[in-house]
């Protein structure tokens, strides 16, 4: 029973994300809307990385990619060498505090953009510009005020 409890701050949480992921905004205001699905992606692989593993990724990257009508695969890729990034380092990103934390999201979201651009300059159908990368500054701001929410929304479930 507690394990069901305890993933339910996890999968609203995840929902939440990916609603926030498919939120349609202007075109200028889309370089500075935060990457949120790779933002809750990192902070559950940190807080429970046996439960949140690569294939998690995997699968939240391959509902992404169906939300979006983008190529097939392409941030199941992406989010899943970031789900095992974390999983590997997870103990090691929690010590860091806030600010070296937020400087390590800025690194990871930029690998999701990364790659997602990688893959769509291959099929042809895009030119990175460099505010394509502001997302991940974006994310690394917004990190500490996330952290702290989903923290206590993750110690809140567990109280149950």
């Amino acid at each position: 029973m507690m394990s069901v409890l305890g993933s339910f701050p996890l999968f609203i949480t995840v929902l939440i994300s990916l609603f926030l992921t498919g939120v349609s905004l202007p075109e200028k205001l889309v370089p500075y809307w935060p990457d949120w699905i790779v933002l809750v992606l990192i902070y559950w692989g940190m807080a429970r990385p046996g439960r949140v593993s690569v294939f998690f990724g995997w699968f939240i990257g391959l509902l992404v990619d169906v939300m979006h009508g983008s190529l097939l695969g392409q941030n199941a890729l992406a989010l899943t060498l970031i789900s095992y990034i974390v999983n590997i380092l997870h103990l090691r990103m929690r010590m860091f505090p806030l600010l070296q934390q937020s400087f390590f999201i800025v690194m990871l979201v930029a690998l999701h953009l990364g790659i997602t651009a990688w893959i769509r300059g291959m099929t042809g159908e895009f030119v990175i510009t460099p505010l394509y990368w502001m997302p991940a500054f974006v994310s690394g701001v917004v990190w500490p005020v996330l952290f702290i929410t989903l923290r206590d929304v993750r110690r809140s479930g567990m109280k149950r």
